[in-house]
């Protein structure tokens, strides 16, 4: 199945390290190389604008300081800056990596395997990877800019800022677009990662095997996935925002063998799917806004203890896509826009429990060949039957509180600023008014 593939793609490009890059060549050394060898251990070096071409070794504890945006232009063979010695901080740079060194030597515009690096405000272009942690505990990247090699195949290039074996790091308002991966995480634990935008890659996030880390305000779009989280545990996403994943296998946001998860207060909207769960037990998902997405919601029945409460669900074309027969998830007390039951006794919930599958979610998905149908009159018919007539011995998923009006969901972010087409005007919509069969999400109505 579609879903099936997206995770045999994540799991496949998943790899370990490369062998390190050793100091380059004379030949293609950068003229600061002398300058910084001079240095004593702590000092700051000063760099002013101009072009500098050829790779930097830092070997020992030192600050670069670039004013003017100096270019560091590459050799072309290798790692622009190769960080190799602790407490190194680099800052203020233009960075060019010439689309030049290898992917299995994981060459990067700055790679760094020592403990306690700061990269602030830089900015790398025509790098296989943009940045690169490795056994880099303590490291701190911040407001730093990664383009990636537009046009190039994700199999040709690298992540923008890629974390490996490393931990107690911060990534905080830095930008990556045209990667492979905006972010790769892969056995890198107590990691904040804040304030970032990643666009226009494969994946937003690609993370693997890394617990313990908090996503917050983060905006993850126009991606084949927003973030595929897998085989990890305690991760904390607040205020984040998935949005216009789109193709032939997208989704906002991906867990598959995740444990002790919490999503509250995310927009997850324009996907084509929104939340993608397979395997993941413990999870709590509350106070998101999961909007105009063609399937809101993929449940395999492999999932264990998870939780929807206080969720907005609106303007979606499915709420569900069930992959089995039951599903022990609790639904309770989410609002879901096509629910038209009343709520005559005025306590803000409808007087009935929400289904949110029918007969024809449930061929959709076990088969794959029925989701081609799923927009069309006979699958609404199928399902309006189904529900007066039930046929087949399905376990039920239902919301047993829904709301009757969409609760004001005041820490979800806004769809960023700019958009301008139309599924993002649904969303801008959906997140401020009420009315006329429009769709909703805050609204100042009763809460519950």
């Amino acid at each position: 199945m579609i879903a099936t593939l997206l995770i045999v793609m994540a799991q496949a490009i998943g790899a370990s390290a490369g062998p390190l890059e050793p100091r380059p060549l004379p030949a293609d050394t950068s003229p600061l190389q002398a300058r910084v060898d001079a240095a004593p251990d702590g000092a700051s070096v000063d760099v002013g604008p101009g072009v500098y071409r050829g790779d930097l070794t830092l070997d020992r504890p030192v600050r670069l300081i670039g004013h003017g945006r100096p270019l560091l232009e590459g050799s072309g063979k290798g790692s622009v800056v190769r960080i190799r010695g602790p407490q190194v901080t680099v800052e203020g740079f233009d960075i060019d990596g010439r689309e030049g060194g290898r992917l299995e030597a994981d060459s990067s515009g700055i790679h760094v395997a020592a403990e306690g690096a700061t990269i602030r405000d830089c900015r790398i272009r025509r790098s296989l990877f943009g940045i690169y942690l490795l056994e880099a505990n303590g490291a701190r990247i911040e407001r730093c800019v990664v383009d990636g090699m537009r046009g190039r195949d994700p199999g040709e290039q690298g992540s923008g800022i890629h974390v490996f074996n490393t931990t107690h790091f911060a990534l905080i308002g830095n930008e990556v677009r045209y990667a492979r991966d905006g972010f790769y995480l892969q056995s890198s634990s107590e990691g904040r990662i804040t304030g970032n935008i990643v666009t226009d890659v494969r994946y937003g996030l690609h993370y693997m095997y890394s617990d313990d880390n908090v996503f917050e305000d983060n905006l993850f779009q126009r991606s084949d996935a927003g973030a595929a989280v897998m085989y990890s545990r305690r991760i904390q996403f607040r205020r984040n925002r998935f949005i216009h994943n789109r193709g032939f296998a997208s989704v906002g946001l991906l867990m598959q063998a995740c444990e002790d998860i919490v999503a509250e207060d995310n927009l997850i909207a324009d996907n084509a799917r929104g939340v993608f769960l397979e395997g993941s037990t413990r999870n709590a998902f509350r106070r998101n806004a999961i909007l105009e997405s063609d399937t809101a919601l993929v449940l395999y029945d492999s999932n264990r203890e998870v939780r929807f409460e206080g969720n907005v669900f609106s303007g979606n074309l499915s709420p569900l896509l069930l992959v089995g027969r039951h599903t022990d998830t609790v639904f309770d007390g989410n609002y879901w826009s096509d629910h038209d039951e009343p709520d005559l006794d005025g306590d803000g919930v409808r007087d009935r429990p929400y289904r949110l599958s029918n007969v024809f979610d449930h061929l959709r998905g076990n088969l794959t060949a029925a989701d081609l149908f799923a927009q069309g009159f006979g699958a609404s018919v199928l399902g309006a039957a189904e529900r007066m007539f039930p046929v087949l011995e399905l376990s039920p998923v239902l919301d047993a509180h829904p709301l009757a009006r969409a609760p004001e969901l005041a820490a979800v972010p806004a769809p960023p600023a700019g958009t301008d087409h139309a599924s993002g005007l649904g969303i801008v919509i959906a997140l401020s008014c009420l009315g006329g069969g429009l769709t909703i999400l805050r609204v100042r109505g009763a809460r519950r």
